[in-house]
């Protein structure tokens, strides 16, 4: 039976996609899973009413999440990806012929299996791929005991609203950061300008109390409805001082092609946020835009 599939990102909104069918619902020991059929994007699934990941769209939200970040460093060799069971950004972190190592550790083994069955393309085969390694449990936890560091960290998870609340943390930055490289990056999404503002709020601050640079980025995902916020910190590095020749050059360098969404022209309107938004966020936001002036000076 095809029925109308409604979302609500926020007590005062609704939106949805009409004609959907759905496929699976599974109660993990952690959330509702639920996998559905949709006319205009094709599978998708969410978790807790939440949509996650679509067949039709989610090129979007893990091309932004990965490319970005790893082409601002100069030699990526390992990266741990924090939730991310659909696979979608390993399978792009796969592209850059640097990468030595990927570690997704995901919470929950059901994540994995259903989106193994029914979103298979998001996927790719990177689970299949040696350098990849799923480890399935609390990532909180293998960030605390891992001896491993890596150059990218993707936050691919749940809002912080969510079984995930304790990674969106000051002192789970602190601790990650024994996990990282020196001039290592993080990618993590943040929300939408529209519905989440004081969610976003809060995270930007966090981040600039534990990271020097911290970039807000802007795309818009079709799956979430609205304009969606994402960021990348790092201490050494910049993503929003790449300039496109030098972007274009590292795409050459590593063979990166056949991509949906980003590329080297579209790096700066990514990080270039429309006054709109800016004035949404506030202060806070426009903080987060500047390096802080004691790093800037070092």
């Amino acid at each position: 039976m095809n029925v109308p599939l409604l979302f609500r990102p926020a007590p005062d909104a609704v939106y949805g996609f009409p004609g959907a069918r759905r496929l699976a619902g599974v109660d993990s020991a952690w959330q509702r899973i639920e996998v559905w059929d949709t006319p205009q994007l094709g599978c998708l699934f969410a978790l807790d009413g939440r949509p996650m990941t679509s067949a039709g769209d989610e090129f979007v939200y893990h091309e932004c999440m990965t490319h970005p970040a790893a082409l601002t460093h100069p030699a990526p060799r390992a990266a741990l990806v924090l939730g991310g069971g659909d696979g979608g950004a390993a399978r792009q972190l796969l592209r850059h012929p640097g990468i030595e190592r990927i570690v997704v550790a995901e919470l929950d083994p059901e994540v994995v299996r259903l989106t193994g069955d029914y979103l298979p393309e998001v996927r790719g085969g990177a689970f299949d791929d040696p350098r990849v390694e799923l480890v399935i449990g609390d990532a909180a936890a293998f960030v605390a005991r891992t001896q491993e560091r890596f150059d990218l960290v993707v936050f691919d998870l749940t809002p912080p609203d969510s079984p995930a609340a304790g990674l969106y943390t000051p002192a789970f930055y602190g601790g990650l950061r024994r996990a990282m490289t020196d001039d290592a990056l993080v990618s993590l999404h943040l929300g939408s300008p529209w519905h989440h503002a004081a969610r976003i709020e809060t995270l930007l601050e966090n981040l600039r109390g534990s990271f020097a640079h911290v970039r807000p980025l802007a795309a818009y995902v079709p799956l979430y409805g609205s304009l969606w916020l994402m960021a990348v910190a790092s201490d050494r590095l910049d993503p929003a001082a790449m300039d496109a020749a030098a972007l274009r050059t590292r795409m050459a360098a590593r063979s990166i092609a056949g991509l949906r969404f980003y590329d080297a022209g579209l790096h700066a309107a990514l990080f270039a946020l429309p006054l709109a938004v800016r004035d949404k966020l506030d202060q806070v936001l426009d903080r987060s835009l500047t390096v802080r002036r004691g790093d800037a000076a070092q």
